[in-house]
């Protein structure tokens, strides 16, 4: 079920592919003729000017001017698009990266507030409320009225979206034993999002206005609210709350469920796990500063906060950019999801073969050199240029999926959605400029990836800092945090 809550994620996030893709257009003629488009103007923001002489002699002037009757959009592609309901080219064209980056700055705030409020009152209410959130706020901007609506209620599906995310890979990791852990968060929560990602495509060459696509996008969260009566609250989660009934009665259930006996007492008085062994530690309220209190949580957290910035940088830029493709929009969506689906089965098959630094630090390599090499393919060989995009998405995905992995093994119960939230919510900051790297792609299709590229390199070496949590505890308290790799 958790698995499936994350189906809604993998579409939200791209959903813009679609919904504020520019169709062609050109000026409105200024009179009705038998012109074609290209006699209209010299470019889709002018048109040539014409007097009551034109009809005398059939000739257009070549002075030119603004298109002041409006456009006329292809509709080949889209019956609709925010762009030509609401005319966001030209002088207004900034107007669709803003709305993009609107989103991504309640993704920003999203990420930020799930964590302390998931680790103060419990992993499952705010799953399900971000849930509902994400159902809701679709329908009501599929009867957006204006650009300003779309774009406020855009950022509001943007929090929805983060913590959702965000608080289902937790519950499951904190759920699950330590090899079906890795599972779900690999194959499972991870395929689920790439499952969202694959539909996207398929969905959209169906309905092809803007409207009753965002319409479809609110049904698949609403029905999953019915799952609040299977999913549990975390185990551990209470534990650290002194919840020890609560957390029992889950166990109980769960045993009962699967045919198992349970003994009398699960948690004795007092230990609870270790994580009662510490009275104090464990009636303490924590908060941000406990990410920076400690040598090495500090140090953990700095360097998620920069792998996270990077990684998700170069995932989502990658993942947006599929417009700037050449060839149908469809397909190419389709196939970046598809390369996400079968990079997450061959993460899952490496991850406990491998160091987890070591595996983070190749992922990253080979996604940087692929975007790198693309400077040497000849602008006419589209597509050799393609597969070198493809090749270094496939790297992007891979330590995208995998970071979740590692630093949930990285960062303590007490303070892992926090942890986690707060390095989310700084990915977020570089996202926002994610849009206005793509759109300078429509100028040179070179320039966003070698910034992706370069990203990916200085993010590599960083990642060797890591010690592997391979085989290794679920840290549960700060102290328990280790200390970074050195040369010594």
């Amino acid at each position: 079920m958790l698995t499936l809550s994350a189906i809604p994620s993998g579409y939200m996030s791209v959903i813009f592919v679609f919904v504020s893709d520019t169709p062609e257009h050109h000026c409105k003629e200024w009179i009705n003729s038998t012109h074609n488009s290209s006699s209209i103007g010299p470019d889709s923001c002018s048109r040539y000017k014409g007097d009551d002489s034109w009809k005398e002699t059939e000739e257009l002037s070549n002075d030119t001017e603004q298109c002041l009757d409006g456009w006329v959009y292809s509709t080949d592609r889209y019956t609709s698009t925010i762009v030509s309901e609401w005319d966001l080219v030209c002088e207004n064209a900034w107007k669709v990266p803003f709305s993009t980056s609107l989103y991504f700055v309640g993704v920003l705030i999203g990420s930020f507030l799930c964590g302390h409020l998931s680790d103060r009152f419990g992993r499952k209410p705010v799953l399900f409320s971000t849930m509902f959130l994400q159902a809701v706020t679709p329908l009501i901007q599929a009867a957006s009225i204006s650009w300003v609506m779309f774009s406020i209620l855009n950022f509001m599906r943007g929090i929805g979206q983060a913590s959702n995310y965000t608080v289902s890979i937790i519950l499951g990791s904190e759920i699950l034993r330590k090899t079906a852990r890795v599972t779900y968060t690999v194959l499972g929560h991870s395929g689920g999002f790439g499952i969202g990602y694959a539909l996207l495509p398929l969905f959209a060459y169906f309905i092809r206005g803007w409207r009753m696509l965002l319409v479809a996008s609110a049904i698949p969260p609403l029905v999953m609210l019915v799952m609040w009566w299977g999913i549990p609250e975390s185990p551990r989660w209470l534990l650290q709350k002194g919840r020890v009934e609560e957390a029992e009665m889950i166990i109980r259930k769960a045993a009962k469920m699967n045919h198992v006996p349970a003994p009398d007492v699960i948690f004795r008085t007092g230990e609870s796990l270790e994580l009662m062994r510490n009275k104090h530690e464990e009636k303490r309220v924590y908060t941000y500063v406990d990410l920076m209190r400690t040598k090495n949580m500090r140090n953990i957290t700095i360097i998620a906060v920069f792998l996270w910035m990077s990684l998700t940088t170069v995932y989502y830029g990658l993942s947006l950019n599929t417009s700037n493709l050449n060839g149908d929009p469809y397909l190419n969506c389709f196939f970046s999801a598809a390369i996400d689906l079968v990079i997450y089965v061959a993460i899952w098959l490496m991850i406990n073969r491998a160091p987890r630094p070591t595996l983070l630090f190749c992922t990253m390599i080979f996604c940087g050199t692929m975007l790198l090499v693309i400077l040497l393919v000849p602008e006419d060989m589209h597509g050799l240029f393609l597969i070198f995009a493809l090749a270094g998405k496939m790297g992007s995905v891979a330590a995208y999926t995998f970071i979740w992995v590692f630093f949930t093994e990285l960062i303590p119960t007490v303070v892992r959605n926090m942890g986690l939230g707060i390095a989310a919510t700084f990915s977020r900051i570089a996202m926002i400029i994610c849009p206005y790297i793509i759109y300078m792609g429509g100028y040179s299709k070179i320039l966003p990836y070698i910034f992706f590229g370069a990203i990916s390199i200085g993010a590599a070496a960083v990642s060797m800092l890591l010690r592997d949590t391979r085989n290794s505890k679920l840290p549960d308290l700060i102290s328990e945090v280790q200390p970074l790799r050195t040369c010594c």
